[in-house]
């Protein structure tokens, strides 16, 4: 695991914004339009505007937990490097992947250096659109959650972080496309 000792960068505005612990509260309904959002695509270095999806293709929102560059959720890392390797299997079957995480721009690069990232990584350094999905947070950063929609934009899956499940298979992934 890239994971190292080394914390710097860690205790920081984001930190102590998602430090408190706040349960996952999401409300969308399968069905239902998903929120639309504007965010950088670190990878492709361009603005991702998640309503250009609509009518054209199927989307699988992968939120996730990266602390700092240095630093990944234990529970969200197996799950970005599943991601990753099954990049090429959402795409044949016409899916694109967006990776959210909460890291800055500069974070966001190193992790794309690191993992090779295939996927989209959009940078949320906010947390406005991990808020926007009602996603909750616990120890300094946003908790994980998984959204497919179908080529419309509406919510056709949705996976909350739990102790019990911390992500979706990819095989669940898959499965719930189209």
């Amino acid at each position: 695991m890239l994971t190292s000792n080394d914390f710097s960068g860690l205790l920081n505005e984001r930190f102590f914004r998602n430090l408190l612990p706040i349960p996952a509260t999401n409300d969308l309904t399968i069905g239902e339009l998903a929120p639309g959002f504007t965010l950088p695509d670190i990878t492709n270095s361009r603005t991702v505007r998640f309503s250009e999806y609509r009518n054209k293709q199927p989307v699988l929102l992968a939120f996730t937990r990266i602390f700092t560059e240095k630093q990944y959720c234990p529970l969200c890392f197996p799950h970005i490097k599943a991601l990753n390797e099954n990049y090429e299997k959402f795409t044949s079957q016409g899916v694109e992947v967006l990776l959210i995480a909460s890291t800055d721009e500069q974070q966001s690069k190193t992790v794309i250096k690191d993992l090779k990232l295939k996927m989209p990584l959009l940078s949320d350094p906010t947390c406005r659109v991990f808020h926007s999905y009602k996603l909750g947070q616990a120890l300094g950063a946003p908790l994980p959650g998984q959204f497919v929609t179908d080529k419309e934009g509406l919510l056709r899956y949705k996976h909350l972080f739990s102790f019990l499940s911390h992500n979706a298979s990819i095989e669940t992934l898959l499965k719930k496309i189209h």
